[in-house]
């Protein structure tokens, strides 16, 4: 592809909005996966018994391992999410971009 048809892909309006989409959407997810690995990391740093209390009365297991469980779930949910939303709605306004700048080149 051509710099003039990156030069066309860039002025338009629906590549501005696919960047500001696409970042808020990732922007969000990394938010929400630092803020709970911190918050549980710090939970483990600053209050360890917290999650050291048994699941049970007479269980060995802990509180702990499965909240850190649902979490690498939910991170792993949220990864696959992602990889939904860039495989359909931004792919597609992707395609709908080298579409529109390809035939603005002819």
């Amino acid at each position: 592809m051509s710099s003039a048809a990156y030069e066309r892909i860039r002025q338009n309006p629906k590549f501005d909005k696919l960047v500001a989409t696409r970042s808020r959407f990732a922007w969000t997810l990394s938010a929400v996966v630092l803020v709970l690995y911190y918050g549980f990391m710090s939970i483990v740093a600053f209050n360890p018994t917290l999650l050291a209390s048994p699941l049970g009365e007479g269980r060995i297991a802990t509180i702990g391992w499965p909240i850190a469980a649902c979490m690498m779930v939910l991170f792993w949910v949220m990864t696959g999410l992602y990889v939904y939303r860039a495989n359909g709605q931004f792919d597609q306004i992707n395609a709908e971009l080298i579409k529109e700048a390809s035939k603005e080149g002819q």
